[in-house]
C-alpha cells in the first residue's frame, strides 16, 4: 500500500484484474450463463465493474451473461441524488439469477435501494451481490456474496475506485482521509 499525505493506494490495476477474474469464476461456479444469469451494475460505481465481469465471464465460459444497469435514485432514503442515466434492463428478471454489482459496499443503503429496484422489475429466482471492495461499517444487515477484497475502514475515510470499462493502467482503489479524523 502506497501512502501520500491522506491518500493511500490500496490496489493497483494488475491486482484489480486478478480480483475481477476471481469474482467471475465465483459467479460462474453455481450459475450457468445459459440458465439466465443477469448482471446489473449499479449506476455510476458498479457500471464499469459489471462490464468487466461480463467480459471475463464470456472469456471463461464462451457465453456472455445479460448485462444491464440500474439507476437507484428513486429508491434512495437520503438526499444524495445525482443526475444519472435511466436504468437499462434488457430482459425480464423474473425467474433469473440476478447479480447486483457495485464498486464499494459501505453502509448497505445503496444495495437496499438496488434490491427494491430489482424487485420492482420482477421476481428473480435469486439476487446475489458482488462488490469489488467491502469496507465494513454496515448500517443494514446486507452482506456480499462475492467480494474482491475486504478492507476494514474508519468513518473518517473514503474509498475511491477508479475503474475503466476495459483494463487500464489508471485502474486503482485508494483510501482518502484520516482514519482518526472526526467524520463531521
Amino acid at each position: 500500500m502506497t501512502a501520500t499525505a491522506n491518500r493511500r493506494v490500496l490496489v493497483r490495476s494488475d491486482e484489480i484484474q486478478r480480483m475481477i477474474a476471481r469474482l467471475a469464476h465465483q459467479i460462474l461456479e453455481p450459475n450457468e450463463v445459459q440458465e439466465g444469469l443477469v448482471l446489473l451494475g449499479v449506476r455510476r460505481g458498479g457500471e464499469a465493474l459489471a462490464v468487466r465481469l461480463a467480459d471475463e465471464i464470456k472469456r471463461i465460459s464462451g457465453r456472455a451473461p445479460v448485462l444491464g444497469f440500474l439507476n437507484i435514485n428513486l429508491y434512495r432514503d437520503d438526499a444524495i441524488t445525482h443526475e444519472l442515466p435511466e436504468s437499462q434492463i434488457p430482459v425480464d428478471v423474473s425467474g433469473r439469477t440476478v447479480v447486483v454489482v457495485d464498486d464499494v459496499l459501505y453502509t448497505g443503503r445503496t444495495i437496499r435501494s438496488a434490491l427494491d429496484a430489482v424487485t420492482d422489475l420482477g421476481r428473480p429466482a435469486a439476487i446475489r451481490l458482488c462488490v469489488l471492495i467491502d469496507r465494513g461499517l454496515r448500517e443494514l444487515p446486507i452482506q456480499p456474496d462475492y467480494v474482491g477484497r475486504l478492507t476494514p475502514t474508519h468513518t473518517g475515510e473514503r474509498v475511491q475506485v477508479t475503474l475503466a470499462p476495459q483494463p487500464a493502467p489508471s485502474d486503482e482503489v485508494t483510501i482518502l482521509g484520516n482514519p482518526h479524523a472526526d467524520p463531521a
